[in-house]
């Protein structure tokens, strides 16, 4: 289920009329849906209610100017914008710009897996009067192959990156990241934090903002290249917030020959903080997760791992028991000093057939250090 428009319902285009280029385009602008956006104050079913009240209303007040339109009646004009040959416009890149348009509001009446590229807005608004009200634009590109699942922001993400202010300030981060939030000139030098598996990079660009961190958000070559234009895209927000992010690819398990490996990562026990939030999807992940965790944590006592695993099934709690074992089992041991389970509301997909009963999903985060420090000297 999409939102609907945010202005009146636009009065649909008669084609017979032969209406102008900036008329078509106009209306099927006004046609445009937005995808939602909810987080742990405001639950997805409160958010589509208040949609669909909204949609009400809209159709009531337009209703007397006769411009309220059903979805059949919507979803018949896109297609016959699409068949026509638009012959009356005065060229091709007319033509082709308003078949654009109307395919890309035909598309997000069917689905997100069926939509083109978005572009999601995500507020962040303080939780205890410590920092200002911030929000991250994300790139989400059309999802196709292998690569749809880091395309995709996952709603786990969204709920560790509203957690991670308290984690700072008053929880089991603090010791690494309450003195880089306090700020000033007298503050301690930014943690160097590394994400993995980070997708689209929303929670990798919200620790950046939050804890005036300097991140690396890293994922599979094929993911980079939206990656890095969410990183470039949201680089002036997270500046002003005193944070840095870069982006750079890193393969789980790829290996050690630094021909294949950036250079950022040569040096192993680098990063005093490791994030990921769910990155488990196969059962070699948790092996091949816990190795590159191992390879990237510093060996200080001090460093920490913050990982959030939706239990959404059996499936997945086995990935996260798996996990634990491969952390223990590591060379140097890292157990889970904290953790707690977050009540929330997974983001599957979009469709009209799903209730807000199946997307409930218990949050698991949890907080690892290394067993005992290790000399590596």
């Amino acid at each position: 289920m999409l939102p609907p428009p945010t202005s009146e319902p636009p009065q649909l285009a008669h084609l017979w009329q032969k209406p102008a280029f900036n008329d078509l385009v106009s209306c099927l602008q006004g046609l445009r849906l937005d995808l939602p956006v909810w987080n742990l104050d405001v639950s997805r079913s409160e958010v589509l209610k208040k949609q669909q009240q909204q949609q009400q209303q809209q159709q009531q007040e337009a209703a007397a100017s006769s411009t309220a339109h059903d979805r059949r009646e919507i979803i018949s004009f896109l297609s016959s914008v699409i068949k026509s040959s638009l012959a009356w416009l005065d060229t091709d890149d007319e033509r082709g710009e308003v078949w654009e348009e109307a395919s890309k509001r035909l598309s997000e009446r069917c689905g997100r897996t069926a939509m083109g590229e978005v572009v999601r807005c995500w507020p962040f608004t303080s939780r205890d009067g410590s920092s200002d009200a911030f929000s991250l634009a994300i790139r989400e590109p059309p999802y196709a192959g292998d690569s749809a699942i880091g395309l995709k922001t996952w709603g786990s993400s969204y709920v560790l990156a509203q957690l991670l202010t308290q984690f700072g300030l008053g929880g089991p981060l603090r010791h690494l990241v309450s003195a880089s939030m306090a700020g000033g000139t007298s503050a301690a030098a930014p943690v160097e934090v590394l994400e993995l598996g980070s997708g689209t990079g929303l929670l990798g660009l919200a620790a950046a903002c939050i804890w005036r961190a300097d991140v690396t958000l890293t994922d599979l070559p094929t993911i980079m290249p939206n990656l890095a234009h969410n990183a470039a895209l949201n680089r002036p927000t997270v500046e002003a917030r005193g944070g840095r992010v870069e982006a750079a690819a890193l393969t789980w398990g790829g290996g050690h020959d630094e021909g294949d490996l950036d250079p950022r990562f040569l040096t192993a026990h680098h990063y005093q903080l490791v994030i990921v939030a769910d990155p488990l999807y196969d059962d070699c992940h948790p092996a091949l997760l816990a190795g590159t965790i191992n390879e990237q944590l510093s060996l200080d006592a001090d460093a920490c791992v913050l990982a959030m695993i939706p239990l959404r099934d059996e499936t997945t709690k086995g990935l996260l028991g798996a996990l634990r074992t491969e952390l223990a089992g590591q060379s140097s041991a890292l157990v889970c000093i904290d953790e707690s389970l977050v009540p929330g509301q997974d983001d599957w997909d979009d469709g009209a057939d799903d209730d807000d009963e199946s997307r409930r999903v218990g949050f698991w985060w949890g907080v690892f250090k290394r067993d005992r420090p290790v000399d590596d000297s």
